[in-house]
C-alpha cells in the first residue's frame, strides 16, 4: 500500500479550476462546494447587451440593465466580504461613541465639550458625533449589517438543508490526482472491500453510501452549522441590541439613609430612556435604605481603598407586596421584573439645624454632600425656601455654601481636605447668604450648588465674610440676631441607586455565546470527503484506492485517511503471494500518512 499527498489546498469552488487542471481530472459533481459560501463574481459589463432601435429596444434594454446591476449590487451586499467590511465598520463607528460625551447619556458634559471646543464643536454636532448611536450613518451601517446578514443565511440555509438530504457525490474518475490517496491490491473480492469499507466510514461517523464501484462518504457539516450558527447569532444580538436601544430605561436617585424611593418617573433625579419607552413599562416596586456600610483598607500602599460597600434596603413589589430585607452590593444588584438596582456611590450627608432670630427651627435635615475625591472631600448647599423670616419680621431665604470632610486633616492655611474616606473626625465649613434662592422663577436648579446672583453674604462686625468650621454640635450664629445653623452630632450616609431596565440584554448575551461557539466549530471542524473504489484489476486481482478531499489544506486529512486505510486493510490485506515490485507492502497509518 503507498499513499501520496500533494499538500495542495483543493476547495474547487473557491478555486474556480479542477483539481487537476485537465478534462480528464475534472472532479465534476465530486468536486463541488464543500460549503455554502456564495461564489465571488467579478465586476460585470452591460447587462443589456446590444441595444435594439426604437422605443421598445430602449426600454428593454434599460429594464435589462437596470435588473442585471441590482442583482449584481444584491450578490455583493450580501457576500462575506461585505458582511465582514460592514461589521468593521460598525466597530469603528463606535469608537467615538465611547470616546466623546453623548447626549443621551450626560448632556451637560456634551455642552462642556462645545464650550471648551468652539471650533470641534459644531464639526462633531454636524456629524452627528454627539450622539452616535442614533445618527443616520451608523444607522445605515447596522441596517445594510442586518440586510446582509440576513441575505446570506437564508440562501445558504436552504443550500445546506439540501446537501443534508442528497447523498455525498459519486468518486471522481482519478482518485490519484486528490491531496491524500492510498492504494494496494488484495485478494478479497470488490464487493467484500466496499462492504468493509462502508462499516469502517460509518463507525467513524461519515454519511456513507455505495456509488457505483465505489463508497462515497462525507464528514464536517457541523462546519456548515458552525458558519449558519455564528450569522444568526450575530442578527440576534444586532435585534437584541436594537430592542435594548428601543425600550430602555435608566434612571439615579440618592437617597439618605431612612429615606426611600418608589419606581415613578417623578421621583427620580434623572432618568433617560429609549424611544419607544413608556413610563408603563417601569416595574412596579418601591424601597428603603436601611443602613450603609462602607469600610475601608486602614495601613499599606492600598490605605482608604474600600473593602466594604453595602445597603441594608427593604423592598417590597407591586401596590401591596410583602416587604422583603436584602443587601445590595457593588456589583450584586437588587433584580425586581425586568428591573436591577445597583449600587453606584456613596457619601455623606450631615444633619444641621436652622433657627431663625427668635430660635424657631425653619430646617432640620440631613442635607446629602457630594464627593469631590476618594477621601470623600464633598462639597454641597443648604437651602432654607420656607418658613424663615429675618430680625426686622421680612420674608427671606437662606443659602449656606458648605464644605465637608470626614476626616479632617488638621488646621492650617491650606484649603480644608479630608484624609480618609472613614467618618473618624467630620468638619463642616459654611459661609451664609440671604436674599433670593432664585427657585420662584421657575428655572430649575441643581440642589448641590447655590446660585448667589441673587444673594447677599453675611458679614462679621468687623467687615470680613462670614465663615466657620463646625465640630459635631457646634453653632455658628448670623450676625444682627439673623439666626444661626447647627451641625448636629448626628452624621448620616447616603448611597445612590441606579435603576435599570434592559430589555434584550438576556438574548444578546445568548448571541455572544451562540456566535463564540458557531466561530470555533466553522474554524476547527473540516468539511471533507472521502472515496474507496474496490476494481478487478486486469490480473484478475482486486486493487483498492481510497482518496480524500478536503475544503481546505491541512494536515488531518492525509492522516485521518492512513488510519481509514489501515481499518479498510486488516480486513482486506494486501496480496502477498506473488509480491509486485511495482507495489510497497503494506505499512501502518503512520507510514501512510508519510508516503
Amino acid at each position: 500500500m503507498s499513499t501520496t499527498d500533494t499538500g495542495k489546498t483543493t476547495d474547487p469552488a473557491a478555486a474556480g479550476q479542477p483539481v487537476d487542471g485537465g478534462a480528464d481530472g475534472d472532479l465534476g459533481e465530486a468536486g463541488s462546494q464543500l460549503s455554502t459560501a456564495p461564489v465571488e463574481t467579478a465586476m460585470p459589463g452591460s447587462f443589456g447587451g446590444p441595444r435594439a432601435p426604437g422605443a421598445m429596444g430602449r426600454l428593454a434594454w434599460t429594464v435589462r440593465e437596470v435588473t442585471g446591476w441590482s442583482r449584481w449590487f444584491w450578490r455583493q451586499l450580501t457576500s462575506m466580504r461585505v458582511a465582514l467590511i460592514l461589521l468593521f465598520l460598525l466597530s469603528l463607528g463606535a469608537i467615538p461613541g465611547s470616546l466623546i460625551p453623548q447626549s443621551g447619556t450626560d448632556a451637560a458634559k456634551v455642552q462642556e465639550f462645545k464650550d471648551a471646543h468652539t471650533t470641534l464643536g459644531p464639526v462633531y454636532d454636524r456629524l452627528g458625533l454627539f450622539h452616535v448611536y442614533s445618527s443616520v450613518w451608523f444607522s445605515a451601517i447596522y441596517i445594510l449589517l442586518f440586510i446582509s446578514l440576513i441575505g446570506c443565511i437564508v440562501p445558504r440555509t436552504w443550500q445546506f438543508v439540501g446537501q443534508l438530504r442528497g447523498r455525498p457525490p459519486g468518486a471522481p474518475k482519478r482518485l490519484n490526482r486528490l491531496p491524500a490517496y492510498a492504494t494496494w491490491r488484495t485478494e478479497a473480492e470488490p464487493e467484500q472491500v466496499r462492504e468493509v469499507a462502508l462499516k469502517v466510514l460509518k463507525r467513524r461517523r461519515f454519511r456513507a453510501h455505495v456509488a457505483g464501484d465505489a463508497v462515497a462518504a462525507e464528514k464536517g457539516y457541523l462546519r456548515e452549522t458552525g458558519n449558519l450558527l455564528f450569522h444568526i447569532a450575530l442578527i440576534v444580538m444586532l435585534v437584541a441590541f436594537a430592542w435594548g436601544q428601543l425600550f430602555k430605561s435608566e434612571g439615579n436617585k440618592l437617597i439618605v439613609e431612612g429615606g426611600g424611593f418608589s419606581n415613578t418617573l417623578a421621583l427620580y433625579d434623572d432618568f433617560k430612556s429609549g424611544s419607544l419607552f413608556s413610563t408603563d413599562d417601569l416595574t412596579p416596586f418601591s424601597f428603603d435604605l436601611k443602613n450603609f456600610t462602607g469600610t475601608y483598607e486602614l495601613t499599606g500602599p492600598n490605605k482608604g481603598t474600600p473593602r466594604t460597600y453595602q445597603a441594608d434596603v427593604t423592598y417590597s413589589v407591586g401596590a401591596y407586596g410583602k416587604e422583603k430585607k436584602t443587601t445590595v452590593k457593588v456589583n450584586e444588584p437588587l433584580e425586581i421584573g425586568d428591573s436591577k438596582v445597583y449600587l453606584t456611590a456613596h457619601g455623606y450627608a450631615p444633619v444641621v439645624t436652622v433657627r431663625d432670630g427668635k430660635g424657631n427651627v425653619v430646617l432640620h435635615d440631613a442635607v446629602p454632600m457630594l464627593p469631590l475625591d476618594s477621601n470623600v472631600t464633598s462639597q454641597g448647599a443648604i437651602k432654607v425656601m420656607d418658613g424663615y423670616r429675618n430680625a426686622r419680621g421680612v420674608k427671606e431665604q437662606l443659602g449656606f455654601a458648605a464644605f465637608f470632610v470626614p476626616s479632617f486633616a488638621g488646621d492650617g492655611n491650606g484649603t480644608m481636605f479630608s484624609q480618609f474616606p472613614a467618618l473618624l473626625n467630620p468638619r463642616l465649613a459654611v459661609s451664609a447668604y440671604h436674599g433670593s434662592l432664585g427657585v420662584d422663577a421657575g428655572i430649575p436648579q441643581n440642589v448641590y450648588q447655590l446660585d448667589t446672583s441673587r444673594l447677599k453674604q453675611f458679614k462679621t462686625a468687623k467687615g470680613a465674610i462670614l465663615k466657620q468650621r463646625l465640630k459635631p454640635g457646634q453653632t455658628m450664629k448670623l450676625p444682627n440676631g439673623a439666626g444661626s445653623i447647627t451641625f448636629e452630632k448626628d452624621v448620616k450616609e447616603w448611597a445612590n441607586f441606579q435603576v435599570t431596565q434592559q430589555p434584550g440584554s438576556d438574548w444578546a448575551l445568548a448571541g455572544a455565546f451562540g456566535a463564540i461557539f458557531g466561530l470555533a466549530g466553522s474554524l476547527f471542524i473540516q468539511r471533507r470527503r472521502v472515496w474507496v473504489r474496490a476494481t478487478t484489476g486486469a490480473d484478475g486481482v482486486t486493487v483498492v484506492e481510497m482518496a480524500g478531499l478536503g475544503r481546505s489544506e491541512s494536515a488531518k486529512l492525509p492522516e485521518e485517511l492512513g488510519d481509514l486505510a489501515a481499518l479498510v486493510h486488516e480486513q482486506a490485506p494486501t496480496k502477498t503471494d506473488e509480491p509486485d515490485p511495482d507495489v510497497a507492502p503494506p505499512v501502518s497509518a503512520e507510514g501512510a500518512e508519510k508516503q
